[in-house]
């Protein structure tokens, strides 16, 4: 691998997606978005949900991650999410679907935030929300 790129990996508990050396990593944290370049300081960040992009040269890639961690090492980043789709991979149809279905269920719930029903209802809402977001962000 060359000195300007830094190899990626991308790992859920059910597949590896990435092994790739790139440029440039930028990924939801749970305290704000971080990005990473070649030489950056080791360190090991919680993920949040969001959108997940990496470049190689000028072409950038971009996924859908929810929860994880990623262990930037001086010349590897490691995610670990618990989900992570490409654009492609979302039914975009099924995702407004199940974000109708999360919107209604958290509106229910509305008084209840502390119970673990409107807890699971959230969540369901932020997934659909973000997998809505990235696909119609970057796909055509």
């Amino acid at each position: 691998m060359s000195e300007s790129k830094f190899r990626l990996e991308i790992v859920t508990p059910t597949r590896h997606l990435v092994s790739e050396g790139v440029d440039e990593v930028t990924a939801p944290g749970v305290d704000g978005e971080f990005g990473v370049l070649v030489g950056h300081t080791p360190y090991l960040v919680e993920l949040g949900m969001g959108e997940l992009m990496y470049r190689i040269g000028n072409v950038e890639t971009f996924l859908a991650v929810r929860r994880g961690f990623a262990e930037v090492g001086l010349d590897k980043v490691t995610i670990l999410a618990e989900e992570a789709e490409f654009p492609t991979e979302i039914d975009l149809a099924r995702a407004e679907k199940l974000l109708a279905e999360a919107e209604a269920k958290v509106g229910e719930l509305l008084f209840s935030t502390e119970s673990k029903e409107y807890l699971e209802a959230q969540a369901k809402l932020d997934r659909a929300i973000n997998q809505v977001n990235v696909v119609k962000k970057h796909t055509k």
